[in-house]
C-alpha cells in the first residue's frame, strides 16, 4: 500500500496511490509504504529517483547500518515501533529515508503510532511543517504510545496482585493463569524498554547529524527527557513482576508441600501397624486362632490404636491443617 501525505493549510492530507500517473502530480512531504509491492517500488524509483532494496526492513541488519548518511545527503534510519496486540505484542522494524526533503517510510504492517500521527495531523493545524517534523512527531507519538502501554501493564499487574495477594490460598489452575499473565506483561515490558532505547538512539543520531533546526532540536531534547522518565517505570515494573512471580511460585510450593505432607503422615501412621503385624505373625508356633481365640481381634485392635495415636498427636500439633 502506497500513501502520500501533502501539506494543505498546515494539515496533512492523505492520498492513496494506485498508479504512477497519480503519483506524478503530487508534491508530498511524507511517503508511506506499507508492505510495498514491486510496482510501487518502481513508481518511487521513477518519480523520486530513490531505490528501495528488498531487504530494507530486515531484522538482521548490522548495527552500523541502522543510522547513516549517504554522500548525496540521504539520511537512513532503522527504528523499531511497538504494537501492543493482545494476541502477540511485537516490535516492527521501520525504515526511514529522508530524500530531497521528503520522508519515506517502509514497514511490513500498519502501526498504531502512524495512525495516531495521521489523526493528530488532520485535526491540529500547523503541527507539521516539513519532513523532519514528521519524523520527530512519529518518535514523540511512539514515546507516548509506550507510556500508555506501561499504564496498561500497571492495570494488568494490579489484577494479578488482587488475585495472588488478597487470597489466603490459590489452587494450581489459578496459579498457572497468574504465571501466564505475569509472563506476558514481562515480555511486553521488555519490548517497551527495547523500543524506547531504539528511539533514544535514533533521536541522538538526528541531533548529532545537525539536520535539525533550533526548534526541532529542542523538541528532540524534550522527547529524550520524556523517554528518560519511562526508564524508572520499566525498572519498577520489572521489580513488581519479579515479586509477583516469587509470590505465585511460593503458593505453588505450598500446594506441593501439602501433598507431600499427606504422604509423609500416611507413611508415618502406617509404620506401627506394619510392625505389629510383622511381630504378631512371626511369634506363633501354630495358627493364632488355634492357640488364642482372641488373637486376630486383639491384633486388629492394636493396629487400629497404633494408627490413631499418631493422627491424634499430629492433629494436636496442628500438622494436619
Amino acid at each position: 500500500m502506497l500513501n502520500v501525505f501533502t501539506l494543505v493549510n498546515g494539515r496533512l492530507f492523505q492520498e492513496e496511490i494506485d498508479s504512477l500517473p497519480a503519483l506524478e502530480h503530487v508534491r508530498p512531504v511524507w511517503v508511506d509504504l506499507e508492505a510495498p509491492t514491486a510496482d510501487e517500488k518502481r513508481w518511487i524509483r521513477e518519480r523520486f529517483g530513490l531505490v528501495i532494496p528488498d531487504d530494507i526492513v530486515d531484522d538482521d541488519l548490522e548495527e552500523s547500518a541502522r543510522f547513516y548518511e549517504e554522500d548525496n545527503g540521504e539520511l537512513h534510519i532503522r527504528s523499531d515501533f511497538l504494537i501492543d496486540d493482545d494476541v502477540a505484542p511485537r516490535n516492527v522494524r521501520v525504515a526511514f529515508v529522508l530524500h530531497e526533503s521528503v520522508l519515506f517510510s517502509v514497514h511490513a504492517e500498519d502501526l498504531p503510532v502512524f495512525r495516531l500521527l495521521r489523526l493528530r495531523a488532520r485535526r491540529i493545524p500547523a503541527l507539521i511543517e516539513d519532513a523532519k517534523d514528521v519524523l520527530l512527531k512519529l518518535y514523540d507519538a511512539d514515546a507516548e504510545y509506550s507510556a500508555d502501554t506501561l499504564e496498561g501493564i500497571y492495570d494488568k499487574l494490579e489484577q494479578v496482585s488482587a488475585l495472588v495477594l488478597k487470597e489466603k490460598s490459590i489452587n494450581d489452575e489459578t496459579a498457572g493463569q497468574a504465571l501466564a499473565a505475569i509472563a506476558k506483561e514481562e515480555d511486553l515490558n521488555g519490548r517497551i524498554r527495547r523500543n524506547v532505547m531504539d528511539t533514544r538512539r535514533a533521536l541522538s543520531f538526528m541531533m548529532r547529524s545537525r539536520m535539525l533546526a533550533a526548534e526541532q532540536f529542542e523538541e528532540a531534547r524534550q522527547i529524550l527527557r520524556d523517554i528518560d522518565s519511562l526508564d524508572s517505570h520499566t525498572a519498577f515494573l520489572f521489580d513488581k513482576i519479579n515479586f509477583l512471580m516469587d509470590a505465585v511460585v511460593g503458593f505453588i510450593n505450598i500446594n506441593q508441600n501439602k501433598i507431600i505432607k499427606i504422604f509423609s503422615v500416611a507413611s508415618v501412621a502406617l509404620l506401627p501397624p506394619t510392625l505389629i503385624a510383622s511381630i504378631y505373625g512371626m511369634n506363633f508356633r501354630a495358627m493364632p486362632e488355634l492357640d488364642w481365640a482372641w488373637g486376630y481381634p486383639f491384633a486388629i485392635a492394636l493396629m487400629v490404636a497404633s494408627v490413631a495415636a499418631p493422627f491424634i498427636y499430629f492433629r494436636r500439633k496442628g500438622w494436619l491443617r
